[in-house]
Formats: structure tokens, C-alpha cells, sequence
């Protein structure tokens, strides 16, 4: 049975990891081996580089930034991705390289060829067969990100930048899936878990039918 990688992106809050966890559990009870990873941190290596990069406390230069997620990605693409996906498993990860060309390019502002070399250079030319967006407002996001730390929960550095950032990498999320119609589909996800795990598999179903 052919393998499949599919990623998940989007702004904070969107519930992309959410749903990536309802269509694991899809995915196995159809029978198909999966594995589900996250960038940064989807190797022991990455996660370090996950506590570094992301902590709240941490003054990181954008372009260290850049390149931490890079190495990040270079690890994982070569350790756990391609090993995965060579065994026939589908691997399902929480942003990829997308994520860069939005956070890294368009919320902090390097140029795109740039980023592009940086891609290619860590994905070694992997990329999906299909990404799903999960698009929110940012207002929403916002709304959402408030609501996790009333709970408790931690905030790290991408949390705390401003709207007009979000603002940036939202619209540069837009602009991946109007550039990429066959790989990129956009999901709105401002409806209630349902709904939005319905748009998925409208998605996700095609891709698993083409892989027998």
C-alpha cells in the first residue's frame, strides 16, 4: 500500500492539531499505518530545538529563527519522514515547510527566494501530497489564544506577536493555496470540530482512495 504524507497548516488557534489527531485515529481504523509528528520537534533534536526557538523569554534573531527551523526540518525530513513514508506509512505532521514560507518569509519579512533556498535545501525537495490550511480569522485566533491562557495554558513567542503579523502569515497561507490549487486545499475553520473534521475527509478521502 503506497504511503502519503499530508500536513497541516495554519495560524494559531485554527485547530489543525485537532484535527490531525481525529484523522490518525481515522486513518487506523481503516487500516493504514500511521505516524504523526509536528515541526518544530518531530525528532528528539527537534524538540530541543522546539524549547529554544519557541520560549517566551528567548530574545531569537529572525534569522537564527530561520535557520532553527530549518535544522529542525533537515532532522526530521531525514530521520523520521522519508524513513516513515519508504515503509509505506501515511505520516501526518503539524506544519512543514509551508510554514516557513509564511511565518519566516512573509511575518518577518525575508525575501521568497531566499526562503525557497532554504526549503529546498532542508526538505531536500520533499513536499506533501496534500496540505490542508485551516483558515481563521485573526481576530478569532486571538479570541482563542485568550481563552487557552485563562485555562493555563503557556504561551510562547509566536503567541505574543501582533495582529499585523498574524495578519501577514494568514494572508501568505492564502497565497500558497491559490498558488498550489492541486496540492493546497483552504478549510474554514471557524465552525465547531465537526464541521471542520467533515471539510477534511472531503479532502483526505481522495488521497486515501488513490493509494488503494
Amino acid at each position: 500500500m503506497a504511503a502519503a504524507f499530508i500536513t497541516f497548516e495554519g495560524i494559531d488557534g485554527s485547530g489543525k492539531s485537532t484535527q490531525l489527531r481525529i484523522l490518525a485515529s481515522e486513518l487506523r481504523l481503516r487500516g493504514h499505518e500511521v505516524v504523526t509528528t509536528r515541526e518544530p520537534g518531530g525528532t528528539p533534536l527537534g524538540t530541543r530545538v522546539r524549547d529554544l526557538v519557541l520560549d517566551a523569554e528567548e530574545q531569537v534573531d529572525p534569522l537564527a529563527e530561520l535557520l532553527l527551523y530549518a535544522a529542525d526540518r533537515a532532522q526530521h525530513v531525514r530521520k523520521l519522514v522519508r524513513p516513515a513514508l519508504e515503509s509505506g506509512r501515511f505520516v501526518l505532521s503539524d506544519r512543514y515547510a509551508d510554514a516557513t514560507v509564511a511565518y519566516q518569509g512573509a511575518g518577518r519579512g525575508f525575501p521568497e527566494e531566499l526562503v525557497a533556498e532554504v526549503v529546498a535545501l532542508a526538505t531536500g525537495g520533499l513536499m506533501p501530497d496534500l496540505t490542508l490550511i485551516f483558515d481563521l480569522t485573526v481576530e478569532e485566533s486571538r479570541r482563542r489564544a485568550e481563552q487557552r491562557s485563562q485555562k493555563g495554558d503557556k504561551q510562547d513567542r509566536l503567541d505574543s506577536e501582533d495582529a499585523a503579523f498574524h495578519t501577514r502569515v494568514r494572508d501568505a497561507y492564502l497565497r500558497i493555496a491559490a498558488a498550489e490549487p492541486t496540492r493546497v486545499h483552504v478549510i474554514e475553520a471557524g465552525g465547531s470540530v465537526q464541521e471542520t473534521q467533515s471539510q477534511v475527509m472531503k479532502f483526505v478521502l481522495p488521497c486515501i482512495e488513490a493509494r488503494g
